[in-house]
């Protein structure tokens, strides 16, 4: 995979990024520790984690693989705080440093934006940490482009470090960043790392029935409601339909329309078992007739809407 440099910061990665946030929650050290070794041994470089998963279990299962490893030089370390006061986001910092066993984290994320805290004392925060050293470069998942956009100006007003990641969902049943967002950040050089291009393994058919036992929706029944409507339903159904005419998996056909999205730095992918890498690594390397993607453009033309 040929690196590519993360918007306007020094890091680089390939386009296929590794989610950890099924480490410690889904599956256990072991096995997370398999992925781990799986998707670097394959070239993947950029680890994405946070505070929040597995109650920390991530951060720290992480921690030991990477020391273990002795692989830190040769990564791009990101992870993401829920905390938004200045106090909070400093003790934050700390404890995800002790967690990820490391004197530095690249890429810095808030969870999401706070309505109680206002941004530039978070931002303050921030540039604090980064002037210390234990923070690189800074970002935020889960924005709307009008939160960018405040956000970007509140950076240029008060002086202060601006957002130089984004992390939004993107799939097929999730399109609403391609009209107004990736744009954006396409003009202010923001790296955008999509997450979730698989709908948390709804676009893989499996809950067009019943939601089993177990699995992502079943955990976490929250995220339910982004995808289990009428339109989402629809384009499970005809990508089924896709797959089945082309002899391909449901899942390889949605990452690799996923991973084509030239805006997107790079994909994050979450993954239980060594095989749910490899369907990414696949579909990065699969050459797919110019007709499978148009039509998925098409029967996915209602998630245009965010």
């Amino acid at each position: 995979m040929t690196p590519r440099r993360i918007g306007s910061t020094p890091f680089r990665t390939g386009k296929l990024a590794l989610g950890c946030v099924t480490f410690g929650r889904e599956i256990d050290e072991p096995r997370s520790r398999e992925v781990l070794s799986y998707a670097f041994d394959h070239g993947i470089t950029l680890f994405d984690t946070a505070e929040a998963y597995g109650g920390s279990a991530s951060e720290r299962i992480l921690g030991r693989w990477i020391e273990d490893t002795g692989t830190r030089d040769s990564l791009v370390l990101e992870t993401k705080t829920l905390a938004h006061r200045p106090e909070d986001v400093e003790r934050a910092i700390v404890g995800s440093l002790e967690r990820l066993r490391t004197d530095c984290i690249d890429l810095y994320l808030l969870h999401r934006l706070s309505p109680e805290t206002p941004l530039e004392e978070t931002l303050d925060a921030l540039k604090a940490a980064i002037e210390r050293g234990h923070v690189k470069a800074i970002g935020c998942s889960n924005c709307t482009t009008e939160q960018l956009r405040e956000a970007l100006a509140i950076s240029h007003r008060r002086g202060l470090p601006r957002f130089e990641v984004q992390q939004p969902v993107y799939n097929l049943a999730a399109r609403g960043i391609e009209t107004g967002f990736l744009p954006l950040c396409r003009a202010e050089n923001i790296g955008a790392i999509g997450y979730s291009p698989l709908g948390a393994g709804f676009l893989s058919g499996k809950y067009l029935e019943s939601i089993p036992a177990g699995s992502r929706f079943d955990i976490i029944p929250g995220h339910q409601n982004i995808y289990f409507n009428e339109s989402g339903f629809a384009i499970v159904r005809r990508l089924a339909e896709l797959s089945e005419r082309a002899r391909i998996p449901m899942v390889r056909l949605a990452m690799a329309w996923a991973l084509r999205n030239p805006d997107l730095t790079a994909i994050l992918v979450g993954a239980r078992t060594t095989a749910q890498v490899d369907n990414a690594i696949q579909a990065l390397g699969q050459t797919l007739p110019e007709e499978w993607f148009e039509e998925m453009d098409r029967f996915s033309q209602p998630a245009l809407i965010s």
